[in-house]
Formats: structure tokens, sequence, C-alpha cells
């Protein structure tokens, strides 16, 4: 672990659900009682490696596009499995999903390539379908501040 455990939010962000979904998980990662974390945003075709290998947690954001994450995290996981695939086994990571009427294949999709990495689940998944309710953003919020926590010295 780093001197201060680094959380990694890799995030594929094109809607204004989405916008808003990513705005209450960062916002619970860095509630003020969430002491001694540094959280370090990433859009998804801008991680690397090295972003990875630094992290000692991560929080992942997609849409759902035809049953699937989307291509931008996808490349991001092509291009960090092998450099990244023992260096980060145990970690943990959270995930959160916004599909128009299904996330099922999605969600499968990240968490069959999160086992292969060896990413434990830090938290409960959130999945939304249409516009996210005050629910549903309160469920992000946690998302974020769960995984955040659990990184805490």
């Amino acid at each position: 672990m780093a001197l201060v455990p680094r959380l990694l939010l890799v995030h594929h962000t094109p809607s204004p659900n989405l916008q808003a979904m990513f705005e209450a998980v960062v916002s619970g990662a860095t509630d003020p009682e969430i002491e001694g974390v540094d959280l370090v945003r990433r859009a998804a075709l801008e991680a690397s490696a090295s972003d990875v290998l630094a992290a000692d947690g991560f929080l992942l954001g997609t849409p759902a596009y035809l049953g699937y994450m989307s291509g931008a995290l996808k490349t991001f996981f092509d291009s960090v499995f092998y450099p990244c695939l023992d260096a980060a086994r145990g970690r943990p990571y959270g995930l959160y999903v916004h599909g128009n009427n299904d996330t099922t294949g999605a969600v499968r999709s990240v968490e069959g390539i999160t086992k292969g990495m060896g990413w434990e689940k830090g938290a409960e998944h959130v999945l939304v379908t249409g516009a996210p309710t005050k629910d549903d953003l309160r469920a992000c919020w946690e998302l974020g501040a769960t995984v955040a926590a659990t990184l805490m010295p």
C-alpha cells in the first residue's frame, strides 16, 4: 500500500444520468469523515497500468451498452489486465452501472474481468435503469464512501 491509500475511480461518463451517479460516488468517497485516502479520478480511456499499480482500491463506472460494459471501460481493462494481473490481487473494488433497460450483461462482463484480476468486491454494486432516483444516488454515495472507508489507515 502507498503511504496514503489511493482509491482509483475509472469511469466512462457519457450521459447526464451517469454524471449524476459519478458525482454521488465522488461525494461519498471524499466525505469529510473519510480521512487519509486520496481519490484519483480517471476517464476510462485515460487510465493506465501505472494508475492501477499505484492504487489500493478501485471504483468503476460504466454505462451498459448492448449487454456489455462500455467500450471505453473494456479498453481500460485490455490495457491493464496483463501488466497488473498479479500486482493488484485482493484489492477492493466497487461498481456502478447505468442502463436504459438492463445492466445484467455489463455487470457480468466487469465481474468476469475483476475476478480474473483477483479484485475483491468491496461493496454492493449500484445498478440503475432509467433516470437515477434519490435512493439510487444515495446508493452511489454509499458505494464511494464504503470502498474509501475500507482503505482508511
